[in-house]
């Protein structure tokens, strides 16, 4: 069976995941307590974690690691001190998708702008769920950099709370995205 690759992340309105330094206070300063944003109900969906080693440098001082016995997958070319339950490794995404079928894992939380955009560019991701921080941060790390890669995607939800956050959940569309004809908006 294909194992099924999740996205849950958050971004500023301006569309940046975190500062140019990797800062995330910002996101920590918009979240309530009295609100409940759906990332443990996500995480206890998932069977392991996906993650580029900045998001891993991010997180690496807890002990232990917030997720429970998963298997954490980091994508790095930098060596890393060994740390139970997390591999540290650099296969291309296909690769990666593969090793995880063959330990038989049915679905993958990937984390990291980065990361998100290299399984994005060879429409790997399966859904998407997207919050919408009411924060603009003027500059920043991109939730999606750059890929060259055109791709649909199907609204499957929205949620939202009084702080102003925004969640947004889609599906990979079945059919292939149309490009515009040259000189034309596609917006009109």
């Amino acid at each position: 069976m294909p194992v099924r690759l999740s996205v849950f992340i958050a971004a500023s309105l301006d569309g940046y995941i975190a500062t140019r330094s990797g800062r995330l206070d910002w996101l920590e300063a918009a979240a309530r307590p009295d609100e409940e944003y759906g990332y443990d109900a996500f995480l206890d969906s998932v069977d392991a974690l996906a993650m580029g080693r900045g998001t891993y440098d991010h997180i690496a001082h807890l002990d232990p690691l917030p997720f429970g016995d998963r298997p954490v997958f980091v994508f790095t070319h930098r060596p890393a001190p060994p740390r139970p339950g997390v591999t540290f490794w650099a296969p291309e995404p296909l690769s990666a998708v593969r090793s995880w079928e063959e330990q038989g894992l049915s679905r993958v939380y990937v984390d990291g702008g980065s990361l998100i955009g290299q399984f994005l560019a060879v429409s790997l991701i399966d859904d998407l769920c997207l919050t919408t921080v009411p924060v603009l941060l003027g500059d920043g790390i991109p939730l999606f950099p750059p890929s060259g890669v055109a791709s649909s995607w199907r609204l499957e939800g929205v949620d939202s709370w009084p702080s102003g956050m925004v969640r947004r959940r889609y599906a990979r569309a079945t059919e292939s995205p149309t490009p515009a004809a040259p000189g034309t908006n596609p917006g009109s």
